[in-house]
């Protein structure tokens, strides 16, 4: 059976999203002039996880046992958004975090992402196989789109499914905003030959010709 675009966009977000914490995972990485490389992976994989709770979930409560659906992935994604807090913080030095083990830490994260990565591939096959294939793509430019304004940090503690989170996920943004210019924290402003708008998927999505540029290293 063919994957759907859905299908096709959250397998392609969750490799880049690996990508992106392959260097994070270096000791080294925790060194101010590295900071950028876990900013960049923080950064992206909260946005993702934010969208992904505006759009998704909502046809996930839809889907047979919708709400134990919809409360095991908030569950996996509070762990998860708590663990980047954590790496943040102890990146930031931040005293209530420097103590953590930087490879435990780590360890903690991947195994989150794998879980993450397990219910996001479940949940948007189901969901391809109630819908019709134009409301598909409809749903997956609707994601792409929503992780452009998303929160870019992860907020566990506030609302995360409908419409208080989708207000609580506006409002950080502006929050993160400003915070992430005051700390001069690297974070993507425009996705530029990174995983959204400009992306290889998403040109097929749009139906838009590819740029004939180098990303830049």
């Amino acid at each position: 059976m063919t994957a759907s675009t859905l299908e096709m966009a959250l397998t392609y977000e969750h490799a880049r999203i690996r990508e992106l914490a392959e260097p994070a995972h270096h000791p080294d990485a925790a060194h101010p002039e590295h900071r950028h490389q876990t900013d960049w992976f923080y950064a992206i994989a909260a946005q993702h996880l934010a969208a992904a709770e505006d759009v998704l979930l909502p046809h996930v409560r839809q889907l047979p046992d919708g709400s134990d659906l919809v409360t095991r992935y908030v569950g996996n994604a509070k762990e998860l958004e708590r663990s980047l807090r954590f790496l943040k913080g102890r990146q930031y030095g931040d005293s209530r975090f420097v103590d953590l083990h930087h490879d435990d830490l780590w360890q903690q994260i991947d195994r989150l992402l794998g879980e993450h990565e397990t219910i996001e591939t479940t949940y948007s096959r189901q969901i391809s196989e109630q819908l019709d294939d134009p409301d598909v793509n409809t749903l997956t430019e609707d994601l792409l789109e929503a992780e452009e304004v998303a929160p870019t940090r992860a907020h566990p503690y506030s609302p995360h499914t409908g419409k208080a989170g989708r207000l609580a996920h506006r409002m950080w943004r502006m929050a993160d905003t400003a915070w992430d210019s005051a700390e001069g924290r690297v974070v993507p402003s425009k996705y530029h030959a990174h995983p959204k708008r400009d992306s290889a998927l998403s040109h097929y999505l749009y139906g838009t010709p590819m740029p004939h540029e180098e990303e830049p290293h």
